[in-house]
């Protein structure tokens, strides 16, 4: 019993393995030729998807995921490669708001707040990107984020029948964001149990036409 016990122990465990490996190598690969670093490359799209994340670490310092998404967004919408944008983040606290914040900071950048759509209710990224599509109304788009999450978004895209490529902004050094990066593996094999039981957002509700 003992014996059959460890084989099935061990079985588990390179069963869960090659799941995690699969899942990272495979959305990597669904968003290999998707991802641009340069506006000047970077092909027009109506509309930007931009992920929220908290404006500060727990610990009150800035956080640098935030700031350089907030560049990179600012930095399309002046680069004249989106028209608009749709800021999807979490809203689940009265004084917690991802999308307010982050659009605040993008009116203090110059941009004019009319392009700015606030999506109040991204609190995953599979909620942002199926949103996008059921509320938003969208089957195209330029996902904002570090590339690792863009390469997520894009694999959700790719599988809610959105036609997505991703600007990656700047990534935090190795040292800061390893914490972050242990945690995206996980997210990723998420991502397939998601679609492998049928998860659906949050919430939905009526839909937002952008013109």
């Amino acid at each position: 019993m003992i014996k059959k016990i460890i084989w099935a122990t061990a079985l588990a465990i390179v069963v869960a393995v090659a799941f995690v490996v699969f899942a990272n190598a495979n959305i990597k690969s669904v968003a290999s030729n998707k991802l641009y670093n340069d506006t000047a490359s970077i092909p027009y799209n109506k509309v930007g998807l931009l992920l929220g994340c908290s404006k500060l670490l727990s610990n009150g310092y800035p956080n640098l995921y935030y700031q350089y998404r907030i560049d990179a967004a600012a930095d399309l919408l002046k680069a004249g490669k989106i028209k608009y944008l749709v800021i999807s983040g979490d809203n689940g606290r009265k004084e917690y708001n991802e999308p307010e914040d982050m659009r605040n900071d993008l009116i203090r950048r110059g941009i004019d707040s009319s392009v700015i759509i606030l999506d109040y209710a991204g609190f995953r990224t599979f909620d942002s990107v199926v949103r996008l599509k059921e509320i938003f109304g969208q089957q195209s788009a330029t996902v904002i984020s570090q590339q690792f999450h863009n390469e997520r978004a894009i694999f959700i895209a790719q599988k809610e029948g959105i036609d997505a490529i991703g600007y990656n902004a700047k990534d935090v050094v190795k040292y800061a964001g390893f914490k972050t990066k242990q945690r995206e593996k996980l997210a990723r094999c998420k991502a397939y149990i998601d679609y492998l039981i049928g998860t659906k957002p949050r919430y939905l509700g009526e839909k937002i036409r952008i013109e």
